[in-house]
């Protein structure tokens, strides 16, 4: 049988970075080499019914051992692009025993330092997989497939009673299409969870909700030279639009649950200029005052210069899943039981992003998130842990043999009660 380092050493060699640009699915065409490979490695394994999809989306199942057969369904999800913030080709990965200190990225002039990353303090004895500071090292998330195919792997190997599996595999959960074509039907799980999440203990159900906003200037350009009372300079305008937004809401002064005005794109020239935002707020009634907050402020610039200087156009990608999750309690006291089982205590941690389970919670499949052991994702510092990745691979396994004691009918049921408002109990 393979280790969970062994397969993330074998799945990081593909380059999966997705594309928004692209208009394809999958955005790129290493991911669909990704999947093949996913998939031939199931049936090696012993799942069945795998099938990698025309857009990308590999899926497979384990049927329950005999007499488990109406324990519900269960699934387990994890993406296999990465985020474009960094590269994602010729990763070479670092294996680090890691007794403190410092840790130099190979010869790039980098280093995963504990002045920087205090969470180090915690993880020394670990070994640990780095980058070499030139690329992302890809745990977000071939980590998560990794302790998904090896916990499989152990299931079918050990011959160990569990209820029907499902395993899916998905494109394109960076760019936030990651379920555009999930067949959530033809998954046919009552229940599943991501494995995308941060360190191993944690349990994620409380995403933002979120939307892109664009935000287009048009300017009146004239001679410099005469353009005093006449020009409308877009670039300014554009400018004067950021500086009206609240400016301690961003990323890098919030944390936790408070939402942000990202800004991620700015282009253009005194004639037309464009800038794009991230929306982002857990609370639904917050976020809608942020959305408020753009055509406010769009209205008083076009006042100010004239109907039309400044369009704003605002896309829903998607929303807070806890309102779906609350329903399901035990889905997250299964998953605190098997953490604590493997040692560690679990933590409720809110995400301050998205995940592939909070549109599949909307669309009927119930879909909380799991850390990896993964840290510092999206950049050259990203490193996961291989001593928390077997700790994910425990609990996995552990979330299986709770559910094999289930019965879809009763257990579920009964413990699907809960109050509004209230938070579960892990």
């Amino acid at each position: 049988m393979k280790t969970v380092l062994e397969r993330l050493l074998d799945y990081v060699r593909f380059d999966t970075t997705s594309n928004e640009t692209t208009g394809s699915h999958p955005s790129t065409p290493n991911q669909m080499a990704l999947a093949r490979h996913l998939a031939e490695e199931m049936r090696t394994i012993g799942i069945l019914n795998v099938n990698v999809s025309e857009h990308g989306y590999v899926t497979g199942e384990v049927p329950a051992t005999p007499g488990l057969e109406h324990a519900p369904a269960l699934g387990f999800i994890a993406h296999v692009d990465t985020s474009d913030a960094a590269s994602g080709a010729d990763v070479k990965p670092q294996i680090v025993s890691y007794r403190g200190g410092i840790i130099p990225l190979g010869t790039s002039g980098k280093a995963l330092d504990p002045g920087r990353f205090p969470f180090l303090s915690r993880l020394i004895g670990h070994t640990l997989i780095t980058t070499d500071g030139t690329t992302l090292l890809g745990a977000d998330d071939k980590a998560g497939i990794a302790e998904i195919m090896t916990a499989a792997e152990r299931i079918i190997a050990g011959n160990l009673p569990h209820g029907p599996l499902r395993f899916g595999f998905t494109p394109d959960e960076e760019i936030g299409e990651g379920t555009l074509f999930f067949d959530v039907k033809a998954f046919d799980a009552e229940y599943a969870y991501t494995v995308d999440g941060g360190a191993a203990g944690e349990i994620e159900y409380q995403n933002f909700n979120a939307a892109t906003a664009t935000v287009e200037f048009h300017g009146i350009p004239v001679h410099p030279g005469s353009a005093k009372g006449i020009m409308v300079n877009a670039l300014r305008v554009a400018f004067e639009f950021n500086s009206m937004l609240p400016q301690n809401e961003v990323p890098e002064q919030t944390e936790q649950f408070q939402g942000f005005y990202h800004l991620i794109r700015c282009s253009g020239t005194a004639s037309e200029a464009q800038t794009s935002y991230l929306l982002r707020d857990h609370d639904a009634e917050s976020f809608d005052v942020r959305k408020t907050t753009l055509h406010r402020i769009a209205a008083q610039l076009n006042a100010r210069y004239g109907a039309g200087t400044v369009t704003v156009a605002i896309k829903d990608q998607y929303r807070n899943m806890e309102e779906v999750i609350q329903r399901y309690p035990f889905l997250l006291e299964i998953a605190g039981d098997a953490v604590r089982e493997n040692g560690l205590e679990p933590v409720i941690v809110p995400i301050r992003g998205g995940t592939d389970g909070a549109m599949l919670s909307f669309r009927g499949l119930p879909c909380p998130n799991l850390g990896t052991g993964g840290y510092n994702f999206h950049g050259e510092s990203e490193f996961a842990s291989v001593d928390e990745m077997e700790k994910t691979v425990g609990i996995l396994l552990g979330i299986i043999a709770r559910f094999s004691r289930m019965s879809s009918e009763k257990n579920a049921k009964s413990l699907s009660v809960q109050k509004s408002g209230e938070t579960p109990r892990i």
